[in-house]
Parts: C-alpha cells; sequence; structure tokens
C-alpha cells in the first residue's frame, strides 16, 4: 500500500494483506485484509497511530521514506495485539528518540509480549491529551473492544477517530475509502460477530461515550475508512442493541438422514409461519457466516444427531462458538434423532449455559421421525412464531 494522504498532514502508511485467509489460526476471512497505521505531522512533533503485522513491517518503513519522514516523536499504541503492535520494535530501532504512548495495561502487555522497554513508553490516561502543534491527540480508554486495555485516538482538529480494532472490518481493498457500503456491512458484520459480539455490553458504553464527540472521519485499523461515519456507528448501535429478528438460526449435521429430514420439515413450517430461517449444514459451513447470523437472530435451533452417547463433534463446535460468543438471541432448543440413548440434549442444553435464552421444548426422537414427530415440529414452529410475536420480532 503506497502513502495517502487523508486530510492534511494526516497519512495512512499501512500495509494490505491481499492473500491471508485466516486469522488467529481460527477465524477465516476470505476478502483478506489491511493493517492500517496512519502518520499525524504536526508543526512541534509527528506521532504513528499504530503499526503493522510484523509480516509488513518493510512496507511500513517503505511508506515512511515515502514520505521523508526523518524523525517520529511518539508511537501510539492502541490495543497490544501484535497485529497492530508488532512492527513497534522496528519503528523504535529506526527512530531511537521515539516514546511509545499507551495506557498502563497496553503498557505492561507491551512489555509482556514484545520485550519493550518501560522506558520507552509515556503512560497515558482517559482524557488525556498530547498536542503535536497545530493538531491534538485525545485518548479514550475502552476495554473489552476487545482486550481490556484496548483505547481510541481522537484527533480533536480533524475530527479523526482511530479506534484500531473497532469499527474495522478485514477486507483488502486498494481503496482508502469503503468503496461500497453494502459489501462492507457483511464484512464489518462479520467482524463484529467473530471478534466484537462477546462484548456487547462494553462496546454499547464505548458508543454512548463517543456521542459527544464530532467525527467526520473513521479510520480503524482493519479494512478501508469511513468518510459517512453514521453508516458504520449506526450499524453498531443496532448490532449491539437488545431488539432481536424474526430469523431462526439452524446449524445442523445429519448422519444418516433422519436429522435431516426433520431440519427440511421445521424449515418448512417456520416459513409457512412468516418465519426467516438460515440454516447451516455444518459439515460443509464457514463459521464465520454463521456467527454473522447469530448477531441478531431470535432463535436458534441446534439439529444434532447422538453419536456414541452424545452430541456430534461438529455440533459441540457450533454449539461452544455460540456460548463463547454471546449473541443477543433470546430462545433455543435442540431437535435431532437417537440410536439408542445418550445425553445429547442435556449436554448441549449445558454448553449453552452462557446465553440468557428461554429453553423451547425439544424435539428428540429415537430412529428415523414418525408423524408424530413432524407433527411436534410443526408445535414447535408455532411455539416459536408466538415468541417472536412477544418479543416484537414479529408484528402479530
Amino acid at each position: 500500500m503506497t502513502a495517502r494522504e487523508i486530510v492534511p498532514g494526516v497519512f495512512s502508511v499501512g500495509a494490505i494483506d491481499w492473500d491471508r485467509r485466516i486469522f488467529d489460526e481460527l477465524i477465516a476471512i476470505p476478502d483478506g485484509t489491511t493493517y492500517n497505521s496512519y502518520l499525524v505531522q504536526g508543526s512541534e512533533a509527528t506521532a504513528l497511530i499504530d503499526t503493522v503485522d510484523p509480516a509488513m513491517t518493510a512496507d511500513l518503513m517503505a511508506n515512511l521514506d515515502q514520505l521523508g519522514v526523518g524523525r517520529i516523536d511518539y508511537i501510539v499504541c492502541n490495543h497490544a495485539e501484535q497485529d497492530h503492535s508488532g512492527s513497534i520494535p522496528a519503528v523504535l530501532d529506526r527512530f531511537p528518540g521515539s516514546k511509545v504512548v499507551t495506557n498502563e495495561k497496553c503498557r505492561d502487555l507491551l512489555i509482556d509480549h514484545l520485550h519493550i522497554q518501560k522506558d520507552r513508553c509515556l503512560v497515558i490516561g482517559d482524557g488525556e491529551t498530547l498536542p503535536l502543534g497545530g493538531k491534538t491527540l485525545e485518548f479514550v480508554i475502552a476495554p473489552w473492544v476487545h482486550w481490556p486495555e484496548t483505547m481510541l485516538t481522537y484527533l480533536q482538529e480533524d475530527r479523526v477517530l482511530f479506534p484500531c480494532d473497532f469499527f474495522g472490518s478485514h477486507y483488502a481493498t486498494s481503496s482508502l475509502y469503503v468503496p461500497d457500503e453494502g459489501v462492507i456491512y457483511e464484512s464489518a458484520k462479520r467482524y463484529y460477530a467473530e471478534i466484537m459480539m462477546p462484548f456487547r455490553a462494553s462496546i454499547k458504553g464505548h458508543l454512548q461515550k463517543l456521542a459527544p464527540r464530532e467525527i467526520d472521519i473513521i479510520a480503524p485499523s482493519h479494512g478501508p475508512l469511513y468518510d459517512r461515519p453514521a453508516f458504520i456507528m449506526d450499524a453498531y448501535r443496532d448490532w449491539t442493541g437488545d431488539a432481536v429478528k424474526n430469523v431462526v438460526v439452524l446449524p445442523y449435521v445429519s448422519m444418516h438422514g433422519s436429522t435431516q429430514a426433520m431440519v427440511d420439515h421445521l424449515i418448512g413450517a417456520l416459513v409457512q409461519r412468516g418465519i426467516e430461517v438460515e440454516p447451516f449444514n455444518l459439515s460443509v459451513t464457514d463459521t464465520g457466516d454463521l456467527a454473522k447470523a447469530l448477531v441478531d437472530a431470535a432463535t436458534v435451533v441446534i439439529g444434532a444427531p447422538t453419536l456414541i452417547f452424545g452430541p456430534h463433534p461438529q455440533v459441540v463446535y457450533a454449539a461452544y462458538l455460540a456460548n463463547l460468543l454471546r449473541p443477543k438471541t433470546r430462545y433455543a432448543t435442540v431437535i435431532g434423532s437417537y440410536g439408542w440413548g445418550g445425553k445429547t440434549v442435556d449436554t448441549l442444553k449445558d454448553m449453552l449455559g452462557r446465553l440468557k435464552v428461554e429453553f423451547l421444548e425439544p424435539v428428540y426422537v429415537k430412529g428415523y421421525p414418525k408423524e408424530e414427530d413432524f407433527a411436534a415440529l410443526d408445535r414447535l414452529a408455532d411455539d416459536i412464531r408466538k415468541r417472536h410475536e412477544e418479543a416484537g420480532a414479529i408484528v402479530a
């Protein structure tokens, strides 16, 4: 990525990773990503806001060379995770007079993870400012977005917010700003679902904390910049809010066709009752798509066959994921089939213990479903319709 000016004296100097397809050895990123770093030049001092993944250090240095940067006074670290902080040691070596500006918790993590010397750090607190000469950086401590030490940086004169992971998207593009809001909405929602959703309550509070500030540009650390900040801020208010949508998310596995028959019947019954269904066959599902669907769905129905004495391992993973991400889902249940016994329903119910859901009556049958079992699925669909009306997801 070449260095590009955002506003006078402020430049994007990060890197594009077109080919990366997995993050944290866990999260699929089908569209690649960017590691955004920003240079702010005041009349008296220069600050670098966040750096890049260590694999892209050379790109960052090339961009600084392109701008003829001979001095960096401050390296602002909003978040200690290495895809943002990993090039700090190289920048400190190249600019020996520079100081790392961050909060106390982040400083301690940088010492632990990157072995940065304590005397190279300048600790700031919530609401403190750093004048650069005509450009003033204000620091907003925002824990649990998505680590405990995260903070945001706000450039007061130019009304630019540098929120690090907050509002980001794993999306590689040569466009400096959002090229297509529809595409970025889906990418940002997936990013929120996989990374931010467990901290929904904290994020809701941080949105309120940002409300008094005038923001013209949001410059996150992943993905393109937002020159219409209301687009992404409104999306986050929706995702972190309490309202749920008239949607059933249905992750499932079927080993010999019995659970598949139940899933197919329930989908039809729900559709007949005016309920949107998003089924996910876990043997082929991208878990990022599943996480995104969980963001605002009113109900989760898990379709699970019993394998030996418990749920199929792929269903276990999906239940663990949902429990970890803690979506605002209101209702959950299990449907499926078993051969001779086991405790699949109890196991899955226990695995969803962190979700604040009402557990609806499961439909769990021995062998291939019979006529009365399909009738029970119809009753479940009726119950889900009723609960969606009570939750305000359907206007009766």
